[in-house]
């Protein structure tokens, strides 16, 4: 009698084990989550792992939205290997459930974002998430080359900022470095898109993002850690310089590619996540490597509306 009832009790606890598993972990509906062996494969105890985390808030997110460029800039990520844009109303869809699960700044960049039919794309994208989704932040990252203001007067009132990415005060450099098109000066557009931003009441930022970590191999050199402080160093007068390392790169930017999905630096690479147009945005960002902390932690909210900053025109 004795022995029957510890077998009775083993088998109650045995019970509630099962239970517990099986309301934290996922069924295995198919034999492909198998290896040969009979054992789960390394991806999905990845997988299981993942789906366990919280996910994070996508508040801000830099969406990649074309990699046609017309600058051939050495140190450039997202290069023109494909020409794919997602029709506009199903990047409108992947804003709107961005939107849904927390969007609060929303950045455009590329490739060069305004080769897409000469800017009209983007400024339609950009209209609807300050007009329709009335989402606090809506920026764009360009070269400024293909720039026009006609492109201000019909879209300036929905953008908060336009940074101008620039990496050399001189002409030079910025042909060694990729960042020109044929003679052209980069400079020159720069200073007149700035002027465009005064007018039509558009922030103006520079944007610099050279780093080891996205350069390519010919033009890589191996910046020590001690070597990138001693340059924080020399320019620590300058007020407005907002350094990041490599790590703060990799883990704490959300980057979306041309088919909405994710991309995961924190190998070195890109990895792409599903899209969160066939997944949606909570499984999709499982696998993007963002460190919400981490963003928080190097600033990455800070006042990021045109209507609350205090702009000196």
């Amino acid at each position: 009698m004795f022995l029957q009832l510890c077998i009775n009790y083993l088998q109650c606890i045995f019970a509630a084990v099962l239970a517990w598993i099986g309301g934290r972990v996922p069924q295995m509906h198919n034999t492909s989550q198998l290896s040969s062996t009979g054992k789960v494969n390394p991806a999905t105890i990845k997988e299981v792992k993942n789906i366990s985390q919280a996910a994070a808030t996508p508040s801000s997110v830099n969406y990649h939205f074309t990699r046609q460029c017309n600058y051939k800039c050495g140190f450039c990520f997202h290069t023109a290997k494909t020409s794919f844009v997602l029709p506009i109303e199903e990047a409108k869809r992947g804003l709107q459930l961005l939107k849904e699960s927390g969007l609060e700044k929303i950045n455009f960049s590329g490739g060069e974002p305004f080769i897409h039919d000469r800017g009209d794309f983007l400024g339609k994208l950009v209209q609807y998430c300050k007009h329709d989704l009335q989402l606090p932040s809506v920026s764009i990252v360009s070269n400024g080359s293909m720039i026009r203001e006609k492109w201000f007067q019909t879209y300036g009132e929905y953008l908060d900022i336009l940074a101008i990415s620039c990496d050399s005060f001189d002409e030079d450099t910025n042909q060694t470095i990729g960042r020109a098109q044929g003679r052209k000066s980069h400079l020159d557009n720069l200073c007149k898109v700035r002027e465009w931003c005064r007018k039509y009441k558009v922030a103006f930022k520079i944007n610099s993002v050279i780093n080891t970590f996205n350069v390519d191999e010919d033009m890589r050199e191996n910046i020590s850690d001690q070597q990138f402080q001693d340059f924080l160093d020399r320019h620590s007068s300058i007020n407005c310089l907002v350094p990041e390392s490599n790590q703060k790169m990799r883990d704490s930017y959300l980057i979306l590619d041309e088919y909405m999905r994710f991309l995961d630096c924190r190998e070195g690479r890109k990895d792409p996540s599903k899209s969160i147009l066939d997944v949606g945005v909570e499984e999709a960002i499982q696998f993007s490597g963002f460190d919400e902390k981490m963003f928080l932690k190097r600033g990455g909210k800070y006042v990021w509306s045109k209507a609350d900053m205090r702009l000196e025109w």
